[in-house]
This record gives structure tokens, C-alpha cells and sequence, in this order.
């Protein structure tokens, strides 16, 4: 297969990072996150057409502040740093960073000089801000290519050297024209080409595969990242693949039947259903905590592969579904990001583990991952499914997991989805469903007092689930969806609506 032109986004710890990578891979090149602190040697072995260096917590004078190998600086290669990178690189060339009056949210950055970098963006842009650092002196042979109100030099430049850095963040979608800012590095500057397709991928990915020795047992769970994951593995390695299905009791309504019977009608696959409800429930009584609930599910879950393992085998490997995204929010990744939240396939593996991992999607997107689906066949009944966490309703659920909790969870969310597709609104959004925890409301029902659960819905807009915007669902929507909801369950008495975005809210509310 030819090598891919790639560029090579450094990580400084920002929850954004990935985000970087994700907005390149939009438009054919092939982006990857390494760890900050990369050998000079690795890097160059790695044949990069360029560099960004990612946004970060951290300030460049604190002790202990996350610093880049110092030949990198000089490597000759065009290099972008972001927020942090900008001051990473303001530093390093002898320029002055000082602190300032932190600066989180929409400030208007006006074009001092539209060529390379900012061109084609127009004389001033909304761009996204989060830092508490700035640049005071940029260094020499330097200029200032754009600015804000209350930052002086926004985006700098050294053409000769094609090195260049900006203060706000143009890989989330606040920033306007953001994406033309990462184009402009990757295409024009870097001079990178568009070669990275998700034909390329399963070619590759398929290839690596058919080498592996040994059986592999693969989790399904009926959403799109395991299904593919199993799809991709039985493409290169046929009947040395056992998928099994594990009903855990925290699933959609009727969503086990659904499961079993997509599998066999599609897929030429061996497939297995487990009915695991009691144990999962019984390891989740009285536990309230979100991460505990994390960690218990995704330890039952590997508990039940383990003993199915040692029944079924020999298995030498464990294959999962885990995306990019859950690689980073459960600050598993390779750079030093804080732990968002622990996902089951990710965080919750335990030590015990005595099968080797396989993840064959664990460098894609969701958006790439619905490419790679389509290419392999998938139905487009799954194509255009809403994502559902790994730990199922467990997180959805607010505090203990009761079976009232869990009835409610279940029939209210299925009462948005019915409302969304009677209303053409389904596949309009990204996510859509019902949570539920222990707060109560009073309501009146006929003519008595009644004293009953809140349910809040949740409807958000996204593309890879990194970023998420709240959807401005029409009333009359949202007006059936509560009637029906406070009608058909009796222990609801409220109805509210999630008005939060992401940032700095989450998708799922644990």
C-alpha cells in the first residue's frame, strides 16, 4: 500500500486534541496524535509533511510544564501551534508569554494579514478562546497576522520558516471558517496529500489482522462500532471469529430481540446471545457512583468473555469496538489529558484480563466509523442508529439502578425516538433519548396530588460526538413527547429538557 502523507499533531493535554486530528482526516490526510514528549528521532522516522502542536492545560512557566523535544523546533517541517502550541512556540523563539485575564468563549478575531494561514477567511472572524496565557513580545522575524480585542497578537507568522501560531482554537466548531484555518496548514502549506480513505483503511486494517494468530472473541453489542469491528475481523480471518452478544438488562426496549435477529438475518457470523441480566444488576445494587457503575459494567462484561473463553475456547484475543473519542475521554491516550469519564472498553478493563485486546477501530472516528460500515454492507437501518453508551442505561440512569428506574429510562426514551421519527426529525440529530435519576416533583393527576419521577430528555447535533450542540427542537415536538411520556408512565410527573452543550457539558449525563 503506498505510505500515507501524514501530519502530526502533538498533545499538550487539551480535550480538544483529538478534535485536531478529526478535523484534518475531513478532508483525505491522515493525521495522528503522539504524546507530547516524543523523541526528535521517533518524529522524524514517522516522515511527517507537518506539525501542530495542541492546545493544553498547563502554562509554559509552570514547573513541570509539558515541553516538546527542542530539535523539534528546528526540524525544518511547517509547524502550527494552537492556544498553548502558540505559546510553546512564542517561548522558544525568544518571544515574552505573560499572564493574563483568562479568556473562555467567542472574541472577534480581525485579518492583519490574510495570506497563507488565514487566507480566504474573510476580514474577521468569530474564533474560540480558552487560555489564561498570552503573548506579550512575539519573537523576532515574527509578524502579526491577526489579533483580537484583548489579545494583541492572535495568530503570528514566520513564512520563511513556515511557522506560525494562534491563540484561539480553530478545530472546534465556535470558531467560523476554523476549518479553512487547519486546511490552509495541511493542503497549502504543508502541501499534504488527500490520501487517506476508508477504502484505504479497511485494506490496511484487514491486512494487519490476517496476520494475528490464534481465535478471537468479539463483543457485540448491535451499535455500529462493534458490529464493524466483527465485520472487519471476519473479513480477515473468516471462522477464527466468534462474536457473542451479552444482554446485560441495560438495554433499549426490546432491544435484545432486535439484536438477535439483525445478526442472523445480515451476518455470515458466528454469533452467540448470553442473558446476563441478574448478574449485571445484582453487581449495580446500591451502587450510585457514575465511575463505579463504569467499572463495574465493564468489568462484568469482560468477567462473562473471560468464562465464556474458558468454555467455548481456546480465544487468544478479546476484540471491542472502542473509538478514539473513548480512548481520550478515559485519559488512556497518549498525551496528558484529564479523565473525563471512564468508558467500559476502555478504563473498566480489569487487571485479571487474561485474553490480549484487539481494537481495530481504536484510531477512527464515529463519522469514519459509518464510512467504513457502509463499505462492508452494513444495513442502513444501523447506518443511521443513535450511538448508545457501552455501559447502557447504567449511565442514564441518575444514582441506583432499580428496575422503576430502568422501566421509566427504558419506555420514555422509546417514546422520543417514536416522536422524533413521526416528525422527521430522527435522523436530523445525532442522539436522542431519556435519563432519569431520584429527584422528584409533585403533579396532579385527575384531581389528586401525586408526588413522581422527573424525566429529562436529551437531543443534541454532532459529528463525532468529541463536540455537541443542544437541538432547538420545534414546541409542538417536545410538547408531545412530555404528554405522552407523563401519560403512559405513571411514576412521571415532570418533563424537563436538556439545554447544554458540549462543552462544557457531556453527551450522557454520567
Amino acid at each position: 500500500m503506498i505510505r500515507l502523507d501524514k501530519i502530526i499533531v502533538l498533545d499538550f493535554g487539551s480535550q480538544y486534541s483529538h478534535l485536531i486530528c478529526r478535523r484534518i482526516r475531513e478532508f483525505s490526510v491522515y493525521a495522528e496524535l503522539v504524546p507530547y514528549d516524543i523523541p526528535y528521532e521517533k518524529l522524524k522516522e514517522m516522515n511527517p509533511k507537518g506539525i501542530i502542536f495542541s492546545g493544553g492545560p498547563s502554562s509554559v512557566y509552570n514547573n513541570g510544564a509539558p515541553k516538546p523535544d527542542s530539535q523539534i523546533f528546528q526540524i525544518q517541517l511547517p509547524l502550527l501551534g494552537i492556544c498553548y502550541g502558540h505559546q510553546l512556540i512564542v517561548d522558544n523563539f525568544g518571544g515574552r508569554v505573560k499572564r493574563a485575564n483568562k479568556e473562555y468563549g467567542h472574541s472577534i478575531l480581525t485579518v492583519d494579514n490574510g495570506s497563507s494561514l488565514l487566507s480566504g477567511v474573510g476580514n474577521s472572524v468569530r474564533a474560540w478562546m480558552s487560555h489564561g496565557d498570552e503573548a506579550e513580545k512575539i519573537p523576532e522575524n515574527f509578524e502579526i497576522i491577526g489579533h483580537t480585542e484583548r489579545s494583541h497578537a492572535a495568530a503570528i507568522a514566520n513564512k520563511q520558516q513556515s511557522i506560525y501560531g494562534i491563540q484561539f482554537h480553530p478545530e472546534v466548531v465556535h470558531t467560523e471558517n476554523g476549518v479553512q484555518i487547519l486546511k490552509n496548514f495541511v493542503l497549502n502549506i504543508c502541501k499534504a496529500r488527500q490520501d487517506w480513505t476508508m477504502e484505504s483503511f479497511i485494506e490496511k486494517t484487514v491486512s494487519d489482522i490476517s496476520k494475528i494468530e490464534g481465535n478471537v472473541l468479539c463483543g457485540v453489542s448491535g451499535g455500529i462500532d462493534s458490529t464493524v469491528a466483527a465485520l472487519l475481523i471476519h473479513k480477515a480471518i473468516g471462522n477464527r471469529l466468534k462474536c457473542v452478544f451479552v444482554d446485560n438488562g441495560l438495554l433499549r426496549l426490546n432491544e435484545e430481540q432486535e439484536i438477535e435477529k439483525m445478526f442472523r438475518d445480515n451476518f455470515a457470523v458466528d454469533f452467540t446471545a448470553v442473558n446476563a441480566k441478574a448478574q449485571f444488576l445484582g453487581k449495580l445494587k446500591g451502587v450510585t457512583d457514575p465511575e463505579m457503575k463504569r467499572k463495574i459494567v465493564g468489568e462484568e462484561f469482560v468477567r462473562i468473555f473471560t468464562d465464556f473463553a474458558k468454555t467455548h475456547g481456546p480465544f487468544r484475543w478479546l476484540a471491542q469496538g472502542t473509538l478514539y473519542p473513548d480512548v481520550i475521554e478515559s485519559g488512556v491516550s497518549k498525551g496528558p489529558a484529564a479523565v473525563i469519564k471512564t468508558h467500559h472498553n476502555v478504563g473498566g478493563l480489569p487487571d485479571w484480563l487474561k485474553l490480549e485486546i484487539l481494537e481495530p477501530l481504536r484510531e477512527l472516528y464515529k463519522d469514519e466509523v459509518r464510512k467504513v460500515a457502509a463499505i462492508l454492507g452494513v444495513p442502513q437501518k444501523l447506518l443511521a442508529r443513535h450511538p448508545f453508551p457501552g455501559p447502557g442505561l447504567a449511565v442514564r440512569i441518575i444514582g441506583e439502578v432499580t428496575e422503576k428506574k430502568l422501566n421509566i429510562a427504558k419506555t420514555a426514551s422509546k417514546i422520543v425516538e417514536e416522536e422524533l421519527e413521526a416528525a422527521g426529525w430522527y435522523d436530523k440529530v445525532w442522539q436522542a433519548y431519556a435519563a432519569v435519576g431520584d429527584d422528584k416533583a409533585v403533579g396532579v393527576v385527575g384531581d389528586e396530588r401525586k408526588y413522581g419521577n422527573i424525566v429529562m430528555i436529551r437531543v443534541v447535533e454532532s459529528i463525532d460526538a468529541m463536540t455537541a450542540d443542544w437541538t432547538r427542537l420545534p414546541h409542538e415536538i417536545l410538547a408531545k413527547i412530555s404528554n405522552r411520556i407523563t401519560n403512559e408512565i405513571d411514576e412521571v410527573t415532570w418533563v424537563s429538557y436538556v439545554v447544554s452543550s458540549k462543552p462544557p457539558a457531556t453527551i450522557e449525563p454520567q
